[in-house]
């Protein structure tokens, strides 16, 4: 299955909520991969640009994207973005691949 790393900051709203009432929200993220046939593999806060990161597992992008809309509208995120992760064997793949491409610069014919 592919593997996703999701970048995200809480609205000042959401921290004020978690500073009042704290709870750790990895079963929260957990439930909702798993809803889509996905596992969560990791969650973290640090400091930084994000608040935290989480490494999902997803049987395809359509079934991440649901996960990553649903969360998005909750509207407890000021920001929210997910890359989808490639094996070292896919690279591998795509670097044979890339061979084929006829890639043309703009500007030369």
């Amino acid at each position: 299955m592919p593997m996703y790393l999701s970048r995200f900051s809480y609205t000042p709203e959401t921290w004020a909520r978690l500073i009042e009432n704290p709870e750790d929200r990895r079963e929260a993220a957990r439930t909702y991969i798993e809803s889509v046939g996905g596992k969560l593999h990791g969650f973290w806060y640090g400091f930084g640009e994000h608040d935290g990161w989480n490494l999902w597992e997803a049987p395809d992008n359509v079934s991440m994207a649901s996960v990553m809309l649903a969360i998005g509208a909750g509207g407890a995120l000021s920001s929210y973005e997910t890359t989808v992760l490639l094996s070292v064997e896919e690279t591998m793949q795509a670097l044979g691949k890339a061979k084929s491409v006829r890639y043309r610069p703009p500007g030369k014919p």
